[in-house]
């Protein structure tokens, strides 16, 4: 291992998951900077690993960064990870990236478990696209600004969420988005009272009502796209352009051509074209 900040991804819950890469980097470590200590060092006793740690979260002062990353320009090799999953992913770690880099040393990443992706890949919704909102702000309005844009999003949105905040959180998109846009909740993931739940806001609304346990741990919250993009053409003028553009060239190279210049992506617009030949099958 050379000298370098080593971005190092620890399990969110199953032990087990643990990459034998990651054990290999955390015992090689000289320092290893963790977000809280006492967990991280709870975590290196159970892998039988003794390392030196060192606190670095988001009350660090800049002065704690700077150390560590004169450590590596010394020839230390220095490990960072968070309480669980992957660093600098909704976390201070990445001023710390961003000083060691601007030094000119190493930053070399030991990939893992991270929450959003574990979530977005079981929850059966679009992961073609998606985009990551990290946590959800605790006041009441701004939250609903943010989840009213979200709303309006044509890709997959992800939020964590505080356990004390989902049900306020479910009300909220239930009368931003109505109780039939579908959603996904996935909480306490890797651990021994996972549930990944998907289904329209109300039902999911109603069925953390009714079962307090879904009010407990770690929350992914997913929510489904837009219903899209094939509204907004419902402009006569563009659907006409893509109907037009369809019958001088094959359908789906219609569509591409058209995307260059609008919102839309080809897919979409490739959809609206099958929707505007009253679901037919399109050429090419």
């Amino acid at each position: 291992m050379e000298p370098a900040l080593y971005i190092v991804a620890t399990p969110i819950g199953n032990l087990g998951d643990i990459s034998q890469r990651a054990r290999d980097v955390l015992r090689a470590a000289d320092l290893v900077a963790a977000e809280d200590t006492r967990h991280t060092g709870q975590l290196l006793a159970s892998l039988d690993i003794r390392a030196h740690l060192v606190a670095y979260h988001e009350h660090s002062a800049p002065a704690a960064g700077e150390r560590l990353r004169d450590a590596i320009a010394a020839g230390q090799r220095v490990a960072l990870v968070s309480d669980a999953g992957t660093p600098t992913i909704s976390d201070p770690g990445y001023r710390l990236v961003r000083a060691v880099q601007m030094a000119g040393l190493p930053v070399v990443p030991v990939p893992g478990a991270c929450a959003l992706v574990t979530a977005l890949s079981a929850s059966g919704l679009p992961s073609d696209r998606f985009s990551f909102g990290g946590f959800l702000p605790a006041r009441h309005e701004a939250r609903r600004q943010r989840l009213a844009l979200a709303a309006r999003a044509p890709d997959t949105q992800l939020f964590y969420e505080a356990p004390h905040r989902i049900r306020d959180t479910l009300h909220d998109l239930v009368a931003i988005c109505g109780p039939d846009r579908e959603a996904a909740i996935a909480r306490e993931l890797t651990k021994r009272f996972e549930t990944i739940r998907r289904g329209p806001l109300g039902e999911l609304l109603a069925r953390v009502e009714a079962d307090s346990n879904q009010q407990r741990g770690e929350i992914v919250l997913m929510l489904a796209p837009a219903a899209a993009a094939i509204p907004a053409l419902e402009d006569a003028a563009l659907l006409g352009l893509l109907v037009d553009l369809a019958e001088v060239v094959p359908a789906r190279q219609a569509a591409k051509l058209l995307a260059r210049h609008c919102p839309q992506s080809a897919r979409e617009l490739y959809g609206a074209l099958l929707e505007a030949r009253g679901r037919g099958t399109a050429d090419g």
